[in-house]
């Protein structure tokens, strides 16, 4: 391919992108494909000879997109959002066709400064401290693991990385029962282990973990022996948006000097809104380090991970490795390879400059509300079919019912929903009982689709029963 055939092309893929966005409605969600049906249109071997790109995009149409399911449709309501507002997907039009590898300064200054400034326009738009500094990463889940690793060297002295974990005792990380999963497999890739894990179970009437449970697990562990390394916080949990009290939560980190994550990978795009950090950002100040997700509620694409931290250099202790081919001389400058775990950087920060240019803090703060509103009407238009609960009541945009009957029918009922395909919701469990999540965080979606789920619910439970 040429350079003007590229040009050609991307033009017809542009346009190709708009008609999808603007159709998005008439199709179904989620992929109604059955597993193995995509593959098995594919050829088993390579071709040897080129094929016309019209020929792969006509492939493309009628054997991929069948069995994609659309994140960004306005009735998606599962899982988190995973956004990609336009002004995001053209800069990531650029980053691909510049392709650099943003590893260290000097191999793309442009790319380290914007994200130094991208970083800290988000850490002003979010009411963190001054003196707070951070770096992009690709998930919440590297952000946790780079947090885990990081209290795994500072419970060892800076040891475990040259000597392994071998001798130095049972380390133990605290969490609410209510985290991702992220923060169990980041215990198990640090080699701290799932065992010692320690899950606090959350109470309501956000659904964290209690203070006083968190410090007697951590005198009882003492009294064990063991080595308190530090302590997981969450803000908007995944299954029903648990909330610790991090005031609370970090007065017992001080008390035994622990070091403190805190994961806010869904809800911290909503402290954008001020309203929203009285009742779940208080004390955030205080974190060693924060993560959220601007590619979930925020608008960016996928990915975007942002994470702050406090005071970078145990951070840089754990991870920096410096050969001698990656050194930079003269002026002091950020190598953001030495903050993450991956050597090779994506240029993240362009997405977050089109997307905060393009809406301004305004534009984006009335979306999240809009969304939290909706969402608190459509509890209430759920709770009011007959013989359904609202389990957990809304955080922010995310609730959860159930409608009369057991387990087995639940899962029968979010089935049907999402094989109807006109809105896709997820299950999940809370206190033992399987429960239907549903989210309101869609970058495009409007009042009327938030509130034609309760249509849609309503009908398929009269067919399912």
């Amino acid at each position: 391919m040429n350079w003007d055939e590229f040009a050609s092309w991307s033009k017809e893929i542009a346009d190709w992108g708009a008609r999808y966005h603007k159709t998005l409605r008439d199709r179904p969600v989620r992929a109604q494909t059955k597993p193995g049906e995509i593959a098995a249109q594919l050829p088993k071997s390579p071709p040897h000879q080129p094929e016309d790109m019209a020929t792969i995009l006509r492939d493309f149409d009628a054997i991929v997109m069948p069995g994609m399911t659309h994140w960004q449709h306005p009735r998606f309501f599962a899982y988190f959002p995973a956004n990609a507002a336009p002004p995001s997907m053209l800069a990531e039009q650029l980053v691909t066709t510049v392709a650099a590898q943003c590893m260290l300064w000097q191999t793309s200054p442009a790319a380290t400064e914007l994200e130094e400034v991208m970083v800290d326009w988000l850490r002003q738009a979010l009411g963190l401290p001054d003196g707070m500094t951070g770096v992009i990463q690709d998930s919440a889940s590297s952000a946790t693991l780079s947090a885990v690793l990081t209290m795994r060297e500072r419970a060892t002295e800076y040891a475990s990385n040259r000597t392994g974990l071998a001798g130095a005792g049972r380390l133990r990380v605290y969490c609410s029962d209510q985290v991702h999963s992220s923060i169990d497999r980041a215990c198990w890739v640090s080699g701290i282990g799932q065992d010692n894990l320690i899950k606090i179970t959350g109470t309501s009437p956000r659904y964290g973990m209690a203070a006083p449970a968190l410090d007697a697990a951590i005198k009882a562990d003492l009294a064990e022996g063991h080595i308190p390394a530090g302590i997981i916080a969450i803000t908007g949990g995944t299954g029903v948006g648990g909330c610790d009290d991090l005031a609370a939560t970090l007065e017992v980190a001080r008390a035994h000097d622990l070091y403190t994550h805190l994961d806010a990978a869904w809800a911290g795009a909503a402290m954008i809104c001020p309203e929203f950090r009285e009742r779940f950002w208080q004390g955030v100040e205080g974190f060693d380090s924060i993560v959220f997700n601007p590619h979930k509620w925020l608008g960016a694409q996928f990915d975007c991970s942002v994470q702050f931290l406090r005071d970078a250099t145990p951070q840089l202790n754990t991870l920096k490795i410096e050969p001698e081919y990656l050194k930079t001389s003269g002026d002091v400058v950020t190598n953001y390879s030495e903050w993450t775990i991956p050597l090779g950087r994506r240029f993240r920060a362009l997405k977050l400059w089109f997307l905060i240019r393009s809406y301004g803090l305004d534009g984006l703060q009335a979306r999240i509300r809009n969304h939290v509103s909706w969402a608190e009407a459509l509890a209430e238009d759920i709770r009011a079919i007959d013989g359904f609960e609202i389990v957990t009541e809304p955080i922010l945009s995310l609730f959860s019912f159930r409608c009369p009957g057991d387990d087995a029918i639940q899962q029968r009922l979010v089935d049907a929903i999402n094989d109807d395909g006109r809105i896709y919701l997820t299950q999940g469990l809370f206190e033992g009982r399987k429960i239907i999540r549903v989210q309101v965080g869609q970058f495009d979606t409007t009042r009327e689709d938030v509130m034609m789920v309760r249509s849609v619910v309503e009908e398929v439970w009269q067919a399912v029963q």
